[in-house]
């Protein structure tokens, strides 16, 4: 018997390579290389002519963009507000949509929900490779779901996955997950780097032949990334990960990868007994519920794709009894936080370099854009000097290394959110405030250096 072919493929990066080495010659990770098995092409069977570059076969004929016609996509909704608003509108005819997410963070649920509400329009399959029929039944209905319509199947092997298909067409797909498909063409085990690749590359040649849309469910790592190789993140359409702090029953769907939609768009959920609902107001769940203002925290509009919110950063100066105090942040970048403590103490004329700081964004929010520097620094001045902020007072703003405060996309915005939720005064950039220096009810005031924000306190 033929030797079975082997090659050494990464997994950050799906590059193949001969021979095992430390590091990928591509990517640059270290240790991602592992061994699959590499079936033979098959060319002979296939119908596939070996044809030089002067050859005659078929090929695509190069079209000049101009003369190509312009298709509106077709979107169908899922019935969940939140879960439209993070694919961009609606779940697009052929889009293939990987979901990733912390184990029970309700990954199954909020598809199974999707798919049942949808089921009465489009016909639905939900293909469970880790559950039991009995347990996909039961969940739906211990969550009241209606089940007309709604298709399952309980299988893993891709090959027989689609035979089905080929019979049924059904228009909506889920998988539940794509780390437990396999294929008949590899002999590597389920959920292997070949394995989850070529499971993928399978869904996702169907989907775009048939206009069929997929989602596939992922497992992720410790380190919270999609388990497999990351070659399965470019071969999608859509990527959005599930967030949430351990014991909250609060959940954000957030996506970092849509072809038809925003980046990171932000939906929120609640976790109850019937499910996952929408928060049509996550500002309100991210502000603190105490009865006054108190010090060290600070409230700002932070933009999470084209939803701006209204979040509340919470900081903490101690003492420290160490000769290299500690700088810890939870929602925020740590070495940002460092820059602005620098800035602080250079243009502000504050030295916390003798002091603990601890940030926090409450809600388990991640803020990703600088409109945070402004109000980390007044949380940190406000619980270094023990006196709280003014009360309803909302601020945003970018802090540069020379002291001054820069604006921020879509400041128009943020102000009429702050105004909506009853805040009756901003300190902002310069650039960002209104010539009326109001916005409704709400008084806005314009700075040009940190000292001046400083000021105002």
């Amino acid at each position: 018997m033929a030797k079975a072919k082997t090659a050494y493929v990464c997994a950050e990066c799906g590059a193949d390579h001969n021979k095992w080495q430390g590091q990928c010659g591509e990517c640059g990770a270290w240790n991602t290389l592992s061994e699959v098995v590499v079936e033979p092409a098959g060319m002979a069977k296939a119908g596939i002519k070996n044809v030089g570059y002067s050859g005659r076969a078929d090929v695509a004929a190069i079209t000049p963009l101009r003369q190509v016609s312009q298709v509106a996509e077709v979107r169908s909704s899922t019935g969940i507000g939140e879960l439209d608003r993070v694919l961009g509108g609606g779940l697009v005819e052929g889009s293939v949509v990987l979901v990733g997410g912390d184990p029970g963070i309700g990954k199954s649920t909020l598809l199974l929900q999707a798919v049942a509400a949808m089921a009465a329009r489009v016909p639905a399959l939900y293909v469970t490779g880790e559950e039991s029929l009995a347990q996909v039944a039961g969940r739906a209905q211990r969550l009241g779901l209606p089940l007309d319509g709604l298709d399952a199947l309980a299988e893993t092997g891709v090959e027989k996955i689609l035979a089905q298909l080929a019979r049924t067409r059904h228009r909506l797909i889920v998988a539940d997950s794509i780390q437990t498909l396999w294929s008949e063409q590899l002999t590597a085990a389920p959920g292997s780097v070949s394995q989850v690749r070529e499971s993928a590359a399978r869904l996702v040649r169907y989907a775009k032949e048939t206009g069929t849309s997929v989602f596939l469910v992922g497992h992720v790592t410790k380190e919270g990334g999609i388990a497999g190789p990351r070659v399965l993140e470019h071969m999608v359409d859509a990527v959005l990960y599930f967030e949430g702090e351990v014991g909250s029953r609060f959940r954000v769907l957030r996506a970092f990868k849509n072809r038809f939609g925003a980046v990171n768009e932000l939906g929120v959920f609640a976790m109850t007994d019937k499910g996952l609902k929408e928060v049509p107001n996550p500002s309100a769940i991210f502000l603190s519920g105490a009865a006054g203002p108190t010090p060290g925290s600070a409230v700002m509009v932070t933009r999470e794709g084209s939803r701006p919110l209204l979040v509340e950063v919470q900081a903490l100066v101690d003492q420290s009894p160490l000769s290299n105090p500690r700088r810890v942040t939870l929602g925020l970048e740590q070495n940002r936080l460092a820059m602005l403590l620098a800035v602080l103490h250079r243009h502000g004329g504050v030295g916390v370099f003798d002091q603990d700081v601890f940030v926090n964004v409450v809600g388990g929010i991640r803020v990703q854009e600088t409109a945070a520097d402004l109000p980390v620094l007044l949380a940190v001045l406000s619980s270094l000097r023990d006196r709280p902020l003014a009360e309803k007072t909302v601020a945003f703003g970018e802090v540069g290394l020379s002291g001054e405060i820069r604006p921020v996309p879509n400041g128009e915005e943020r102000l009429k959110e702050a105004a909506t939720h009853g805040f009756k005064r901003a300190i902002v950039p310069k650039a960002n405030a209104p010539k009326k220096g109001r916005v409704g009810e709400m008084e806005v005031i314009g700075v040009e250096r940190l000292v001046e924000a400083l000021q105002l306190l």
